[in-house]
């Protein structure tokens, strides 16, 4: 059979299967911390698990193929990896570890997903110091190596440095933290004057009060709204958007760039624009005081808010005023300031529409938003939320109104034939999974809230009546994120399948061509169909909303990560200190809890809770203690302390103090120093005796 090549030999005498004589797959790893992995097939739902011992010198996103040799543990298949079909060419950032005087060293790569140092032989010439924050790439990896080969393609400064932290976050998500020259020039030559052909082509709204309303450190101004009272008594509220693709031709190079980048990206301390400050911060910047070249759409409105005509099109408007969201508040609460009846009439309209949106179905998903205090080297200070009040809600409800009437605009369909539906680009989001569904239900049961809803427009009335419920309460944080978590994720298309977490038929982005691609792209159609353009290429922009929908996702990955970043930094300052907190998730090797007044999020590892020997209970969320019984689960209050914060690693360690008992809300501490032997205990016997000993 060896000589057939049906078996081969792994000598002991021991024999299996040839890897010639399975049936092969392929597929891509995504690697652990352990050095195991998991191999994605494409258009399989079930990802293969790979042991450490047979991944071979496999490496996080590398194609290969690999064999399925068993059905594993909740029947999930277990493979080897037989051939690395193709090298993932991804770069990763690390610390460089390097002896003074030496030509090689090895980078320490902060990804979890790389479990081995990287060595590397530095070019002559080539100055990298030791515990510089790098950029690596993996070259390649010969049998009987430690460690695979790589090359410094970049440097970011000494470790813990805020901006090289912040510039390796961002190569760590291959985004851009500078533009070239050229685009920065081309962007320069850019001319900003606005002509007489540019007034005749537009309609002229510079005489109707015109303000924005944005956060008080906000430097770009995309969007501005204008109202006034019609001599029928009606009111006209506009919503303006700076008019980016006036600027910006297709297929120059400040487009392709946009293209490239299609968003915006906000770390903690900066925004890395998708465009250059010329424009982002100059000439589409709605600035105070500044004629300006607009796209809008404006509205007709009855005092209960009801449309009774829209226009959309290319404008030109003056900014009055630029508000602050507190100035803008304070308004709202005391009825006095500048454009007071201005203001006070656009917030009445819009809780008007915000009333209506909700009774049709809209769900509402309102997360605190924590926010850092910083020095002015970029040292976390403190924590603070960004609290969503009535002015926020004013600026979200006309530009959600505009970007739904756009939306319906071009997408209703026209009579019949080929042009009745028109290519536009939808910002969509699909209905709950009915499985994630499920577990969400059974989940909120444990805190004695019921779920009837099983699909459609009932599961949105049933999310807002359970999201009320929770206000204030302990495990709203818990709840409102698995809430959100089994929710679809919106996404750009034109394939329009409405807007479920909206209740919208039609939705798109119209209001942010400064930071978003996608919204350039509906500007331009837009205009493209008001000019009577037959219908775009469906394929071209469908290719540009999967790359949108891409690079937004790993913009919100880079924001998290800095984030968290300035979370583990924050810590620093606070190890050995105590604090209430909540159990946020709970796994196999610990729990995870997020402290109540910063909502820091750090684990608290089985391993070190030694008054008990504690298992995992997957059914029901929680963790067990084996013989005392003692419970821990999602949405339990306890007190931790801070025992390590890992900047490397993004890591924050917890040690369990106490939980506290829900019915009278006094902590249960923990008992210390009580440990499981290391020896097993099988029988009834012994396992009596061990805990006659404990006690």
């Amino acid at each position: 059979m060896v000589d057939r090549g049906t078996v081969e030999s792994l000598g002991g005498g021991k024999y299996r299967l040839s890897s010639d004589a399975q049936e092969t797959m392929e597929g891509i790893v995504d690697m652990l911390a352990s050095g195991s992995a998991y191999i994605k097939v494409e258009g399989q739902e079930q990802d293969t698990f790979v042991n450490a011992r047979n991944a071979g010198l496999a490496l996080n996103g590398d194609r290969v193929r690999f064999v399925v040799t068993r059905m594993g543990r909740n029947g999930v298949p277990e493979g080897e990896i037989v051939e690395i079909v193709e090298r993932s060419n991804r770069t990763y950032v690390g610390v460089m570890m390097i002896e003074e005087g030496k030509s090689y060293g090895f980078v320490r790569v902060d990804s979890r997903k790389v479990p081995v140092d990287i060595f590397v032989h530095l070019d002559e010439g080539q100055r990298i110091a030791n515990n510089e924050k790098v950029l690596v790439r993996i070259l390649d990896w010969t049998e009987g190596s430690k460690s695979p080969n790589g090359k410094i393609v970049d440097t970011f400064g000494e470790a813990g440095n805020n901006d090289a932290e912040m510039h390796a976050i961002l190569a760590e998500y291959d985004l851009p933290y500078a533009f070239k020259p050229e685009i920065e020039e081309a962007a320069s030559a850019i001319p900003g004057e606005i002509t007489e052909k540019d007034y005749l082509e537009r309609r002229d709204m510079r005489r109707i009060p015109t303000f924005t309303i944005d956060p008080a450190d906000a430097k770009d101004f995309d969007d501005a709204l204008s109202i006034r009272k019609l001599s029928n008594g009606s009111w006209e509220v506009g919503v303006h958007i700076a008019d980016v693709t006036h600027f910006v031709t297709p297929g120059s190079v400040v487009d392709t760039e946009g293209e490239s980048r299609a968003t915006s990206v906000y770390l903690v301390d900066r925004t890395v624009p998708m465009l250059p400050e010329r424009l982002s911060n100059e000439l589409c910047s709605l600035r105070p005081h500044e004629e300006k070249l607009t796209f809008s759409a404006v509205f007709e409105m009855d005092d209960d808010a009801n449309i009774l005509q829209q226009w959309l099109g290319r404008t030109v408007t003056f900014s009055d005023r630029r508000f602050t969201y507190e100035e803008a508040q304070k308004i709202i609460e005391t009825g006095q300031g500048d454009y007071r009846e201005e203001v006070l009439t656009l917030h009445r309209l819009a809780q008007i529409l915000r009333g209506r949106r909700f009774s049709e179905g809209s769900i509402s998903f309102e997360r605190e938003e924590a926010k850092f205090k910083l020095d002015e080297n970029g040292k976390p200070l403190g924590v603070y939320f960004k609290e969503q009040k009535e002015s926020n809600q004013l600026v979200e409800e006309f530009m959600l109104l505009a970007n739904r009437r756009v939306a319906e605009f071009v997408g209703k369909s026209r009579g019949k034939g080929r042009n009745a539906r028109r290519t536009f680009v939808y910002r969509v989001h699909d209905e709950p999974n009915p499985d994630k569904l499920a577990t969400f239900k059974s989940f909120i049961m444990r805190f004695g809230y019921n779920f009837k809803a099983d699909g459609g427009k009932a599961v949105a009335r049933e999310m807002n009546r359970l999201l009320a419920k929770i206000k204030g309460k302990g495990e709203e944080n818990v709840v409102s994120t698995l809430a959100i978590r089994t929710m679809a994720k919106a996404y750009y298309t034109t394939d329009n399948i409405g807007h479920y977490g909206l209740a919208f038929d039609y939705y798109t982005h119209f209001t942010s061509p400064i930071r978003r691609y996608p919204d350039m792209m509906v500007h331009r159609l837009l205009a493209h169909y008001l000019a009577g353009g037959k219908s775009a290429d469906k394929d071209a922009y469908e290719g540009l909303c999967e790359h949108s929908s891409d690079m937004e996702v790993r913009a919100a990955e880079a924001e998290r990560a800095s984030i968290k970043y300035k979370m583990v930094e924050f810590m620093l300052d606070h190890i050995g200190q105590e604090f209430d907190g909540t159990i946020s998730g709970v796994t196999e090797w610990g729990m995870y809890v997020e402290l109540e007044e910063t909502h820091i999020e750090g684990m608290a590892a089985l391993r070190d809770m030694n008054d008990d020997f504690y298992v995992y209970n997957e059914n029901d969320y929680a963790i067990v203690g084996r013989s005392n019984g003692r419970t821990f689960t999602l949405g339990d209050r306890v007190r931790i302390r801070v025992e390590r914060a890992d900047l490397a690693r993004q890591q924050i360690d917890f040690s369990m103090v106490a939980s506290y008992d829900f019915r009278t809300g006094k902590p249960i501490p923990l008992v210390r120093d009580i440990v499981e032997p290391d020896y097993p205990i099988r029988t009834t016997a012994a396992k009596n005796k061990h805990r006659r000993k404990r006690k």
